[in-house]
């Protein structure tokens, strides 16, 4: 009994360090984004508080807008949509607040982020597959050497 409690603990801890590196690992983009793009006014404290509360935002906005918007609407696959455009929105609305910046700025910045996540994802995978070569890619692109 005791060992599986330990196993649990050890669980728990494992994902909960995962999950705060991930972190980490995502604010990074974010914050390289949002740097170029404040002209250097932007910390990494605040670029870890943003990436933190945006995703959360952007589901809390997702599921209550699809909700409604089913029951408005009745369907499912146009209320999806609605909700996802007024989700992004929102998550663009907390860069804007958390950069300081004007909505073109934030919208600049997600998707300088997402560019900057890409090539750093495509590094990686690169230095992975050199070092391990069965390593599987962990970006959406196959890099496999022909």
């Amino acid at each position: 009994m005791l060992q599986a409690g330990a196993e649990i603990v050890v669980i728990v801890a494992a994902v909960i360090v995962g999950l705060i590196a991930m972190w980490i690992i995502v604010t990074i983009p974010v914050w390289i984004a949002a740097k170029i793009l404040t002209l250097g006014r932007a910390k990494f404290t605040r670029a870890m508080l943003v990436t933190g509360v945006g995703p959360i935002v952007y589901a809390i906005v997702f599921f209550v807008s699809r909700g409604i918007l089913t029951i408005a609407l009745g369907s499912q696959v146009l209320p999806a949509i609605i909700a996802f455009i007024i989700a992004f929105v929102a998550w663009i609305g907390i860069f804007k607040k958390g950069f300081d910046t004007g909505w073109i700025g934030a919208l600049g910045i997600a998707v300088l982020a997402v560019i900057v996540f890409s090539v750093i994802g495509i590094v990686v995978t690169l230095l992975i597959q050199a070092i391990v070569p069965q390593a599987p890619s962990i970006t959406p692109i196959p890099l496999q050497r022909a």
